[in-house]
């Protein structure tokens, strides 16, 4: 009997052992876990729990380090798979060092944990949208997570976007560079992973630039990267690409800028002629600070902005500075680009501007410090940066389309977020300041498929024309006009056979124009989700709106780009109906247009 169960404690503490076909799984303790590829195949497949702890792997390269990355091995159930590619260790030795930190009794309850018996070797890795919710026009990952827009730049006919990517789950981590083309800045082809972590951390925000003349040694006309490392500390790196942008090389001097402040971050550089250097600025707490360099290396803190300015309701990040012209003069003013979470107008995050002047060494702002100018005045509008080397001097933009008070929960995980419309910027004067204009990029207006348009007339109530949404994939821009007589509120309701619906109303009392999504749709996974987002209006004979409509989203333009307000939206059904009205007197409403985009 002795011997029995000396024999039973010698089996207990042996490695569990499991078989994968081309894996060989070992469970050294409730903890740690190795899984060694043993056949060549393009994908190990992961499958994934977002509730799951998030687990350590360690990839090892003929016994050597290679990367480290984070995953939420599924204990429990499967909610999705993601892929890590193993083209790059063909002809190696490939084994995954997995650390768990989930509480476990012993290696023998470890091992029942779902994902070993699900993780798989294969070749292919289906990217076909399985989401109802996926935007048709707005861009977003294939799989994964998405939040900033980095390193926007255009170079020989392309756009390029970099984007900060978790390819190893639908939230928030193991930040990588990602990277589309396109070249009308609505249809993106995507491309591998650009910059990926190392040892000196993830890889956050930055921006690009074509360095024309050559000011930094890596080549005429190389796309230069300045981004974050996030480690211990947060530093600024560089990366240089000589082949317009498919591969990038790492500078040996990194970090090419550190600080002892804890958050710095999100670098946004540019050629400044009037001082024939570059330009940089980064987010520092709750600041910006600008530097100067003659060669994108070596880097002179030239001033500080922030200090008692604008809104400081949480972190500021993801800066841009440049100039613009003012609409209807020859005067030009510059705007400094501020994005901060939480502290928007509605919660959570948003784009705050400044505008003043700029002579290469400070920027000084027009406004009183405690004025607020907002770029968007809805709830999903965030890290707002603009296109480097843009032609014809256009000032393009594009948002990450969520909020932080709940980007990681609305109701899809194939992938999690997607950008807003490209919008080109300008500024023109109000009371004595100047405000930006945000209007659509004119290439909208290429995409515009198929056109139904219905005649309205005067209105003194509301007028309901079913059906007129119903067109290809639920997306759709829309164009209509209000000119007031009498009444004092009007505005136009999208809705569905369901009674979701989200309500745009102008309230002339009040001189604000106000997006309703209370009763949109799905809205149970986040308390801050359903919300009432408004903007101020200014005294007009005709209110033009240009309105587009995709699966999870509506972007509501003035027409002549004075407000825009972006919202998502999860109904339940498409919406089918749009409704317009005019209460306590009469409105002139134009006829309403319904475009599909192509």
């Amino acid at each position: 009997m002795k011997l029995k169960s000396l024999f039973i404690a010698f089996l207990v503490g042996l490695p569990c052992m499991a078989q994968q076909s081309g894996l060989d799984i070992q469970h050294l303790s409730e903890t740690h876990s190795l899984v060694r590829v043993q056949e060549a195949k393009k994908y190990l497949l992961l499958p994934i729990e977002e509730k799951a702890p998030e687990a350590t792997v360690n990839v090892l390269k003929n016994m050597k380090p290679d990367q480290t990355f984070t995953a939420r091995l599924a204990i429990n159930k499967i909610d999705y798979y993601v892929p890590f590619e193993l083209d790059a260790y063909k002809g190696h030795s490939v084994i995954l060092d997995i650390h768990n930190i989930a509480d476990r009794a012993q290696t023998r309850t470890a091992q029942t944990d779902v994902c070993w018996n699900e993780i798989k070797l294969t070749n292919e890795f289906d990217t076909t949208n399985r989401e109802t919710y996926r935007p048709r026009y707005h861009f977003t990952p294939l799989y994964g997570w998405m939040n900033d827009p980095n390193g926007m730049v255009y170079k020989d006919g392309e756009w390029h976007l970099f984007y900060q990517y978790n390819p190893y789950a639908s939230v928030w981590g193991n930040m990588n560079w990602g990277h589309a083309v396109t070249k009308d800045l609505v249809h993106w082809e995507h491309l591998p992973v650009a910059i990926a972590p190392d040892g000196l951390g993830t890889v956050f925000s930055g921006s690009c630039v074509v360095d024309k003349d050559n000011t930094a040694g890596f080549g005429k006309n190389a796309i230069i990267a300045i981004y974050t490392s996030a480690g211990r500390s947060q530093t600024q790196s560089l990366a240089y690409s000589t082949d317009n942008g498919r591969t990038f090389t790492k500078y040996a001097g990194n970090p090419i800028l550190t600080s002892d402040v804890m958050d710095f971050r999100d670098p946004n550089m540019f050629w400044n002629e009037r001082i024939q250097k570059w330009n940089l600025i980064l987010a520092a707490g709750q600041e910006m600070r600008i530097y100067s360099s003659p060669n994108l290396k070596d880097w002179k803190e030239e001033s500080r902005f922030g200090l008692g300015y604008g809104a400081h309701g949480g972190v500021w990040e993801c800066p841009d500075l440049f100039e613009l012209p003012v609409e209807g003069t020859s005067e030009k003013k510059w705007v400094l680009v501020c994005n901060l979470n939480p502290g928007g107008p509605f919660g959570g995050s948003a784009t705050q501007y400044f505008v003043g002047d700029f002579d290469g060494y400070k920027f000084t702002c027009e406004s009183k410090p405690s004025t607020c100018k907002w770029m968007d005045y809805g709830k999903d509008h965030y890290a707002t940066v603009s296109f480097s080397n843009a032609p014809d001097n256009r000032r393009v933009v594009l948002a990450w389309m969520s909020n932080w008070e709940y980007a990681t929960s609305v109701p899809t995980q194939q992938y999690r977020s997607s950008n807003s419309v490209p919008r080109d910027l300008a500024l023109y004067m109000k009371d004595g300041e100047h405000y930006l204009t945000v209007k659509p990029s004119v290439e909208m207006l290429s995409v515009r498929g198929a056109a139904v348009s219905k005649k309205v007339g005067n209105l003194a109530g509301s007028k309901l024309l079913k059906n007129i949404l119903v067109g290809k994939d639920d997306a759709a821009e829309l164009t209509l006009s209000f000119e007031p007589s009498t009444a004092k509120l009007f505005g136009v309701e999208l809705s569905n056979d369901r009674g979701e619906k989200v309500v745009l109303t102008y309230d002339l009392a009040k001189l604000q124009v106000s997006v309703d999504r209370m009763q949109s749709g799905q809205s149970n996974f986040s308390a801050s989700f359903a919300t009432v987002t408004s903007a101020p209006i200014e005294k007009q004979d005709v209110y033009q709106l240009r309105l587009f409509l995709d699966r999870c989203s509506l972007e509501a333009f003035d027409g002549e780009g004075h407000f825009v307000m972006t919202n998502l939206l999860f109904p339940n059904e498409p919406y089918q109906h749009v409704r317009v009205f005019s209460q306590n007197g009469k409105t002139k409403v134009g006829a309403v247009t319904v475009y599909e985009i192509k």
